[in-house]
């Protein structure tokens, strides 16, 4: 019979990524969401004539949205 040594180890590791607390979560998601609005600043910066494009489309979209 195979050793069932692997699959503990992977048991263990699901486990683990399982356990991950709200908070680590909450962390990790508030850092991706910083860097996000980071790197669209620096496109907005480096793209200026697509950026004001884009603000210009998006607040016709504004506009014309029905609450």
């Amino acid at each position: 019979m195979p050793d069932r040594e692997p699959d503990r180890e992977r048991d263990r590791e699901r486990d683990q990524k399982a356990s991950e607390t709200e908070a680590e979560r909450r962390r990790r998601r508030a850092v991706f969401l910083r860097e996000l609005t980071e790197a669209r600043e620096l496109r907005d910066r480096v793209q200026p004539r697509r950026a004001k494009t884009a603000r210009l489309r998006h607040a016709m979209r504004m506009r014309t949205f029905r609450w």
